[in-house]
């Protein structure tokens, strides 16, 4: 399917080849060093060109290399991480995962790992975005992972053109390659951990419909086989860095991230503790969406961003530290049952630590502990707004 051949990721016939490039690229023989610091660079290099041998598809990429690399994360970086897949299975049927989005590298690389620990037949292709492609290694890198390219900073015409042949991707992906899909449910992180689906962002999946205007939506999204996923990490490593960008924007509305800057946060996410990380399913949206069939166009949209909200809301594993975020921020003892003084005490020594973290010049602390509080307590409020 040439019309895709700007976004998609590698056929497995350029496999080889993007890996050869990758072999020769300094600068990835740095960041794998890394990942593997006790490793001698050389020996790191020699060690990507040994695990590579005989990988001739995306899929044997993310087994054989990717995987490694992941769970040798997870075993640094975590104190555990669980995947409850309710209403799924594996076997046949493909699914595009839609999920709050908790880091930019990990969150569809830990998914992986867990869809292959549980038997699923095979991983998710995976939605980044065009502006995370700041180095030639790490476009070859996400496509090697199977990742298809969402174009960031265009003009309106162009993002209709874009949003066209990304939705006729999707689909075919799905249906026609047959692979899993992973998406965020919005563009870019939630600072404050509100996750909320973009209604645009729906609507761009239903850009490839051919369903007549008379027809509802529902057979169309049945067909891209929609599984809400909620993400839980017990600690946020870009916490503090969050924070420092709600006070940067408030003293200087103007004020934008830089490359650098993206690529702290990404080292962070990967590096940083995360305590336990639960991946969990909601209801597939197929066995409930014929109940908004009748809805007006726009209403259906937005019922459907709302569901698949509550899905998500409702299947947070919620930690200790979410609910005393919760009961500091309101400042009464309303959530005292899920969490002990001591594990009170640790959570707000773990704020203070934090807040010490941002080396702004006019640092203000009382703004940024209540800016951390809330990313901690929006997950509790969110689940409790389910019930």
């Amino acid at each position: 399917m040439k019309e895709f051949d700007a976004i998609r990721p590698y056929n497995d016939d350029e496999v080889r080849e993007a890996i050869n490039s990758l072999l020769q690229d300094r600068q990835f023989s740095h960041i794998l060093k890394s990942v593997v610091p006790f490793l001698p660079l050389g020996m790191s290099r020699g060690m990507l060109k040994l695990t590579t041998l005989g990988i001739k598809s995306t899929l044997g990429f993310q087994l054989r290399f990717m995987k490694p690399v992941v769970k040798h994360v997870l075993s640094k970086c975590s104190t555990a991480h669980t995947f409850t897949h309710k209403g799924i299975a594996p076997g046949e049927e493909r699914f595009l995962f839609l999920s709050n989005h908790r880091d930019i590298v990990l969150d569809s690389a830990i998914l992986d790992i867990m869809l292959n620990d549980e038997k699923f037949p095979t991983t998710c292709e995976i939605a980044i975005g065009d502006n995370l492609l700041i180095y030639p290694w790490i476009k070859t890198l996400v496509r090697l992972n199977k990742a298809f390219i969402v174009r960031r900073n265009i003009s309106r015409r162009e993002l209709y053109e874009s949003s066209q042949l990304m939705s006729r991707y999707i689909h075919y992906a799905i249906t026609q390659k047959h692979e899993n899909v992973w998406m965020a449910q919005r563009e870019g992180r939630a600072k404050d951990s509100s996750d909320q689906t973009q209604v645009s962002l729906l609507k761009m999946l239903a850009m490839a419909s051919d369903t007549s205007h008379s027809s509802p939506l529902t057979s169309h999204f049945k067909e891209l086989n929609i599984v809400p996923l909620a993400i839980s990490y017990e600690y946020d490593p870009c916490d503090y860095l969050k924070a420092k960008e709600f006070q940067q924007k408030r003293d200087d509305p103007s004020w934008k991230k830089s490359k650098q800057d993206d690529l702290i946060n990404m080292k962070t996410g990967i590096f940083g503790q995360k305590g336990h990380i639960h991946y969990q399913t909601g209801r597939p949206v197929k066995e409930w969406i014929d109940e908004l069939a009748e809805l007006p166009e726009n209403e259906f949209y937005t019922e459907l961003a709302n569901r698949i909200d509550r899905e998500i809301h409702a299947n947070y594993r919620l930690f200790p530290g979410n609910y005393v975020a919760a009961d500091l921020l309101s400042g009464t003892p309303t959530h005292v049952g899920h969490y002990t003084h001591k594990e009170k005490l640790v959570f707000e020594q773990y704020i203070k630590e934090r807040i010490a973290l941002i080396d702004l010049p006019n640092r203000d602390d009382a703004f940024l502990r209540e800016r951390l509080l809330t990313m901690y307590a929006n997950p509790v409020l969110n689940y409790e707004a389910t019930l």
